[in-house]
């Protein structure tokens, strides 16, 4: 593990805690952390496979808090959260073998196209609306998809999740979200245990970003039951447009050889 300065650890601490407070309302926790772990001195495997052990804290924390008020029922969404988890685990050991710069170009466009869907899709609250796909069959094909997404490659998978939930099952803003929350869980299990037989994952600083994230998601989670949508819509499509800036600035992404930048 790098040598990490007292100052270093409590940058970590500190990021893990935006991150579970961001994430448990609008997603894009990594979008935080991921950098933070790099800045840190971690090789970019070791910065995911710890990522994965301190994001199951906030998604953990965030599931608890809507379960506890009634957002999620956990035992009707488990079978739909073990399809997320085996998706996961399956995109995390094919991660090596397929091309990440089809990914790496596509996501952002992604990203912005659901950061517009909910920025401009009219009466996007917490009124659950008509359902396109049948529960049965959501559940089937949505959760294991985004969980391989997850294992695979990562950023925006909340977001995913959540555009599934309002756009094909009908859910309204504070119920996907809680849902989202509970499938993110699932799906950063699937990739921690591929990561952890692979030995990149660096327990001691994964766990105490752990703890912080469990307190970030807690307050945000809070915070999301009490505003709703009011809250989570402007967050969700803030961080989409900030995750897909985040990507397009990297210089390895094909995006920038195709424009000549």
């Amino acid at each position: 593990m790098p040598d990490l300065a007292a100052q270093t650890i409590v940058m970590l601490a500190l990021a893990a805690f935006a991150a579970g407070f961001v994430d448990s309302i609008a997603g894009g926790g990594g979008l935080i952390t991921v950098p933070a772990l790099l800045l840190g001195g971690f090789s970019p495997v070791q910065a995911l496979g710890t990522n994965k052990l301190q994001g199951m804290f906030g998604s953990a924390s965030a599931t608890i808090h809507y379960a506890a008020k009634g957002h999620v029922d956990l035992r009707r969404q488990l079978p739909s959260a073990l399809l997320a988890l085996v998706g996961s685990a399956i995109g995390a050991l094919l991660a090596t073998a397929v091309p990440g710069n089809l990914l790496r170009a596509a996501l952002p466009v992604v990203l912005i196209a659901i950061a517009l869907y909910f920025a401009l899709k009219p009466n996007m609250d917490d009124v659950d609306r008509h359902q396109r796909l049948s529960p049965f069959l959501f559940g089937l094909v949505i959760p294991p998809l985004v969980g391989f997404y997850d294992g695979l490659f990562g950023p925006g998978a909340g977001s995913f999740y959540m555009l599934g939930f309002v756009a094909l099952a009908g859910y309204g803003v504070l119920k996907a979200t809680a849902h989202t929350k509970l499938l993110n869980f699932a799906s950063n299990i699937g990739g921690f245990i591929v990561f952890a037989a692979f030995g990149v994952i660096y327990w001691k600083i994964g766990l105490m970003m752990g703890v912080a994230q469990f307190l970030g998601a807690r307050l945000g989670a809070g915070l999301a039951v009490r505003v709703g949508a009011r809250l989570i819509k402007p967050l969700l499509v803030i961080v989409c447009l900030a995750l897909a800036v985040k990507l397009l600035a990297d210089p390895a992404n094909p995006l920038r050889a195709l424009a000549g930048v």
